[in-house]
């Protein structure tokens, strides 16, 4: 089994359940209050590691309580902390995050420590990647970050995995030392130019990918499951269903799911499938790290 580093943001999750989304300048009594661990990368992060992946994870914090707690939160999954640094200058990430009655979500981030995380606070975690490892990265760190970790780890023959949420434009340069791009439907529209709805549009927007040299695409399409294109297959990997109540960090399961499996060796199917149940299985609970699956429950 090779391991799994991840590189991106840690947050504090501040949730709060409502009925409905407020209206501009509008204010509602919400519901029940609660906090969680959440950020892209510590999320994607844990959701390899219960899945029984051997996990690095490559951040920034602030130093203050909410840094304490995040890195007390990874270390309890027995993930490698030893690349999370300390910024003393900075606040730690923090979300704020509205769940309505149908269990859809609208959130605000504020980065603080994320942001700051820096090419130079990846060269330790680089020396001790090897050929074969994979490298999951997300884009609620700097871009600049993002493609120094992408084309080192590549050159070094890692697969390299990119989660490209929050959605934005890429540099096309960044695209040839990927191994696979796993973005959602409306990432993909952004990335490719097509509006994603479907299986036959999200095929389009996938081949747009795999022209600019990426070898494998997986689009992820909510309830509808994922679907993998690369240039000698596809296949669409259906979502089991059940009744939603927090979509957050869904797609964030999924990706560490993914590299969970890959990195144990499974071939792309039954990675995609595992995936997927994970997926789907956390929406049925609330919070973001909190309602990850262990690979028990799957």
């Amino acid at each position: 089994m090779c391991a799994v580093f991840v590189a991106g943001s840690t947050n504090t999750d501040m949730v709060v359940r409502t009925t409905r989304f407020p209206m501009p300048g509008e204010t509602l009594i919400g519901g029940e209050f609660f906090m969680f661990s959440g950020g892209k990368g510590a999320n994607q992060a844990v959701a390899a590691a219960r899945l029984g992946a051997k996990v690095y994870f490559i951040g920034k914090t602030g130093n203050d309580v909410f840094g304490e707690r995040v890195l007390q939160q990874l270390a309890g999954e027995n993930i490698d902390t030893r690349f999370l640094v300390t910024d003393p200058a900075a606040a730690s990430g923090t979300a704020l995050i509205l769940v309505d009655a149908k269990g859809e979500n609208e959130i605000v981030v504020a980065p603080g420590a994320n942001d700051q995380l820096l090419p130079e606070d990846i060269e330790e975690a680089l020396g001790l990647m090897d050929a074969g490892d994979i490298l999951l990265v997300q884009l609620e760190i700097p871009l600049e970050t993002v493609a120094y970790a992408v084309e080192k780890a590549s050159a070094k023959g890692m697969r390299v995995i990119l989660n490209p949420a929050p959605a934005r434009a890429l540099p096309d340069k960044l695209f040839p030392h990927l191994f696979l791009v796993t973005p959602n439907e409306t990432e993909a529209g952004l990335l490719t130019g097509i509006s994603v709805s479907d299986e036959t549009t999200a095929t389009q927007a996938a081949h747009v990918l795999i022209s600019k040299g990426i070898p494998q695409v997986i689009i992820t399409l909510g309830a509808k499951g994922a679907l993998f294109v690369s240039g000698q297959e596809q296949m669409l990997i259906p979502a089991p269903r059940v009744q939603a109540i927090d979509s957050t960090a869904a797609g964030d399961v999924f990706n560490g799911a993914l590299a969970a499996s890959l990195s144990k060796g499974l071939d792309w199917k039954p990675a995609i499938e595992l995936a997927c149940k994970a997926a789907t299985l956390s929406v049925t609970k609330m919070g973001a790290q909190s309602s990850m699956p262990y690979l028990s429950e799957l």
